[in-house]
Protein backbone atom coordinates (compact mmCIF):
# COMPACT_ATOMS: atom_id res chain seq x y z
CA UNK A 1 0.00 0.00 0.00
CA UNK A 2 1.33 3.80 -1.03
CA UNK A 3 2.12 6.15 1.47
CA UNK A 4 -0.34 8.24 0.81
CA UNK A 5 -3.11 5.54 0.84
CA UNK A 6 -2.11 4.21 4.34
CA UNK A 7 -2.25 7.96 5.89
CA UNK A 8 -6.01 8.52 4.20
CA UNK A 9 -6.75 5.43 5.65
CA UNK A 10 -5.51 5.80 9.07
CA UNK A 11 -6.53 9.42 9.12
CA UNK A 12 -10.51 7.83 8.07
CA UNK A 13 -9.69 5.33 11.21
CA UNK A 14 -8.90 8.45 13.57
CA UNK A 15 -11.99 10.13 12.84
CA UNK A 16 -13.97 7.12 13.36
CA UNK A 17 -14.86 5.36 9.73
CA UNK A 18 -15.06 1.51 10.78
CA UNK A 19 -14.28 0.71 7.20
CA UNK A 20 -11.16 1.89 7.59
CA UNK A 21 -9.84 0.20 10.74
CA UNK A 22 -11.03 -2.75 9.38
CA UNK A 23 -9.28 -2.07 6.30
CA UNK A 24 -5.58 -1.47 8.82
CA UNK A 25 -6.73 -4.62 10.78
CA UNK A 26 -7.04 -6.70 7.64
CA UNK A 27 -3.41 -4.93 6.47
CA UNK A 28 -1.49 -5.74 9.54
CA UNK A 29 -3.04 -8.46 12.15
CA UNK A 30 -1.78 -11.72 10.08
CA UNK A 31 1.88 -10.05 10.35
CA UNK A 32 1.64 -8.74 13.84
CA UNK A 33 -0.05 -12.31 14.72
CA UNK A 34 2.76 -14.20 13.29
CA UNK A 35 5.04 -11.83 15.41
CA UNK A 36 2.98 -12.46 18.28
CA UNK A 37 3.19 -16.42 17.98
CA UNK A 38 6.54 -16.87 17.48
CA UNK A 39 7.28 -14.73 20.52
CA UNK A 40 4.92 -16.56 22.62
CA UNK A 41 4.87 -19.74 21.22
CA UNK A 42 1.14 -20.07 21.42
CA UNK A 43 -1.43 -19.85 19.16
CA UNK A 44 -4.64 -19.00 21.98
CA UNK A 45 -1.79 -16.67 24.03
CA UNK A 46 -1.21 -14.66 20.03
CA UNK A 47 -4.69 -14.42 19.60
CA UNK A 48 -5.55 -12.68 22.85
CA UNK A 49 -2.16 -10.49 22.50
CA UNK A 50 -3.41 -9.73 18.96
CA UNK A 51 -6.50 -8.76 20.28
CA UNK A 52 -5.77 -6.68 23.01
CA UNK A 53 -3.46 -4.85 20.84
CA UNK A 54 -6.40 -3.58 18.64
CA UNK A 55 -8.29 -3.10 21.55
CA UNK A 56 -5.69 -0.12 22.75
CA UNK A 57 -5.29 0.55 19.16
CA UNK A 58 -8.88 2.10 19.51
CA UNK A 59 -8.36 3.60 22.75
CA UNK A 60 -4.89 5.28 21.30
CA UNK A 61 -6.18 6.48 18.01
CA UNK A 62 -7.11 9.33 17.93
CA UNK A 63 -4.62 10.80 20.49
CA UNK A 64 -2.20 8.83 18.22
CA UNK A 65 0.39 11.60 15.82
CA UNK A 66 0.72 10.08 12.64
CA UNK A 67 4.20 10.43 11.02
CA UNK A 68 3.92 7.59 8.80
CA UNK A 69 5.09 5.36 11.08
CA UNK A 70 1.96 3.59 11.96
CA UNK A 71 3.57 0.12 11.35
CA UNK A 72 6.55 0.82 13.86
CA UNK A 73 4.03 1.83 16.65
CA UNK A 74 1.51 -1.10 16.37
CA UNK A 75 4.83 -3.28 16.28
CA UNK A 76 5.99 -1.63 19.02
CA UNK A 77 2.44 -1.93 20.94
CA UNK A 78 3.12 -5.57 20.15
CA UNK A 79 6.61 -6.03 21.07
CA UNK A 80 5.87 -4.25 24.50
CA UNK A 81 2.69 -6.64 25.14
CA UNK A 82 4.10 -9.84 24.43
CA UNK A 83 7.18 -8.84 26.38
CA UNK A 84 4.64 -8.63 29.91
CA UNK A 85 2.95 -11.27 28.79
CA UNK A 86 6.36 -13.60 28.98
CA UNK A 87 7.09 -11.69 31.74
CA UNK A 88 3.96 -12.78 33.22
CA UNK A 89 4.09 -16.54 31.80
CA UNK A 90 7.70 -16.48 33.84
CA UNK A 91 6.19 -15.80 37.30
CA UNK A 92 3.46 -18.61 37.15
CA UNK A 93 3.61 -22.29 36.86
CA UNK A 94 3.49 -24.33 33.71
CA UNK A 95 -0.02 -25.40 32.52
CA UNK A 96 -0.44 -28.73 30.29
CA UNK A 97 -3.35 -29.13 27.91
CA UNK A 98 -5.69 -31.78 28.13
CA UNK A 99 -6.55 -31.94 24.64
CA UNK A 100 -4.78 -34.28 22.52
CA UNK A 101 -3.07 -32.76 19.56
CA UNK A 102 -6.67 -33.74 17.27
CA UNK A 103 -9.04 -32.38 19.98
CA UNK A 104 -6.56 -29.13 20.68
CA UNK A 105 -7.06 -28.55 16.83
CA UNK A 106 -10.51 -28.85 16.72
CA UNK A 107 -10.94 -25.95 19.01
CA UNK A 108 -8.46 -24.29 17.36
CA UNK A 109 -5.84 -24.13 20.00
CA UNK A 110 -3.25 -26.25 17.67
CA UNK A 111 -1.97 -25.78 14.49
CA UNK A 112 -4.24 -26.81 11.86
CA UNK A 113 -2.99 -30.32 9.77
CA UNK A 114 -2.26 -28.01 6.84
CA UNK A 115 -0.04 -25.65 8.45
CA UNK A 116 2.20 -28.25 9.71
CA UNK A 117 2.60 -29.72 6.70
CA UNK A 118 1.67 -33.32 6.99
CA UNK A 119 2.27 -34.18 3.07
CA UNK A 120 3.74 -37.79 4.03
CA UNK A 121 3.71 -38.82 7.86
CA UNK A 122 7.90 -38.51 8.33
CA UNK A 123 7.41 -35.09 6.22
CA UNK A 124 4.87 -33.74 8.73
CA UNK A 125 6.89 -34.94 11.73
CA UNK A 126 10.28 -33.44 10.44
CA UNK A 127 8.21 -30.16 9.79
CA UNK A 128 6.96 -30.47 13.54
CA UNK A 129 10.53 -31.52 14.95
CA UNK A 130 12.40 -28.48 13.24
CA UNK A 131 9.38 -26.31 14.37
CA UNK A 132 9.61 -27.34 17.48
CA UNK A 133 13.51 -27.02 17.69
CA UNK A 134 13.30 -23.09 16.47
CA UNK A 135 10.93 -22.17 19.09
CA UNK A 136 12.59 -24.01 22.07
CA UNK A 137 15.62 -22.07 20.43
CA UNK A 138 13.94 -18.69 20.17
CA UNK A 139 12.70 -19.50 23.74
CA UNK A 140 16.64 -19.49 25.06
CA UNK A 141 18.08 -16.94 23.50
CA UNK A 142 18.18 -13.50 25.20
CA UNK A 143 14.85 -11.05 25.19
CA UNK A 144 16.71 -8.27 23.10
CA UNK A 145 17.85 -11.06 20.61
CA UNK A 146 14.77 -13.11 19.98
CA UNK A 147 13.18 -9.96 20.00
CA UNK A 148 15.29 -8.50 17.21
CA UNK A 149 15.31 -12.00 15.04
CA UNK A 150 11.34 -12.40 15.20
CA UNK A 151 10.96 -8.73 13.78
CA UNK A 152 13.24 -8.74 11.14
CA UNK A 153 12.43 -12.67 10.24
CA UNK A 154 9.23 -13.07 10.75
CA UNK A 155 7.13 -9.49 10.47
CA UNK A 156 9.55 -8.30 7.60
CA UNK A 157 11.15 -5.46 9.30
CA UNK A 158 13.70 -2.72 8.53
CA UNK A 159 16.20 -2.27 11.05
CA UNK A 160 15.40 0.69 10.89
CA UNK A 161 12.22 0.25 12.10
CA UNK A 162 13.32 -2.20 14.67
CA UNK A 163 15.40 0.22 16.44
CA UNK A 164 12.81 2.66 16.44
CA UNK A 165 10.02 0.08 17.93
CA UNK A 166 12.83 -1.45 20.77
CA UNK A 167 14.36 2.50 21.24
CA UNK A 168 17.63 1.98 20.35
CA UNK A 169 20.13 3.00 18.06
CA UNK A 170 20.09 1.12 14.60
CA UNK A 171 24.02 -0.36 14.93
CA UNK A 172 22.43 -1.77 18.59
CA UNK A 173 19.91 -3.62 16.59
CA UNK A 174 22.06 -4.69 14.02
CA UNK A 175 24.22 -6.47 16.64
CA UNK A 176 21.57 -8.05 18.43
CA UNK A 177 20.54 -9.57 15.27
CA UNK A 178 23.92 -10.75 14.42
CA UNK A 179 24.57 -12.40 17.86
CA UNK A 180 20.98 -13.34 18.49
CA UNK A 181 21.43 -15.25 14.71
CA UNK A 182 24.93 -16.80 15.73
CA UNK A 183 23.36 -18.33 18.92
CA UNK A 184 20.44 -19.41 17.24
CA UNK A 185 22.28 -21.44 14.76
CA UNK A 186 24.37 -23.18 17.91
CA UNK A 187 21.40 -24.10 19.58
CA UNK A 188 19.42 -25.55 16.25
CA UNK A 189 22.91 -27.61 15.39
CA UNK A 190 23.50 -28.52 19.27
CA UNK A 191 21.66 -32.30 19.58
CA UNK A 192 19.22 -32.98 21.87
CA UNK A 193 19.32 -33.73 25.01
CA UNK A 194 16.76 -35.92 25.47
Amino acid sequence: MEVDELTTLFERARQGDSSAYDALVDLYANRLFGFLFRMTGSRADAEDLLQDLFVRVVRMLPRYEHRGNLESWLFRIAANLGRDHIRRARRRPPTMSLLSDSDAEAAGTGPPETARGLDTPSGGLEHQEEADALQRGLAALPDPEREVIMLRHFSDMTFAQIAEIMGTPLGTALARAHRGLARLRKLMEAPDDA
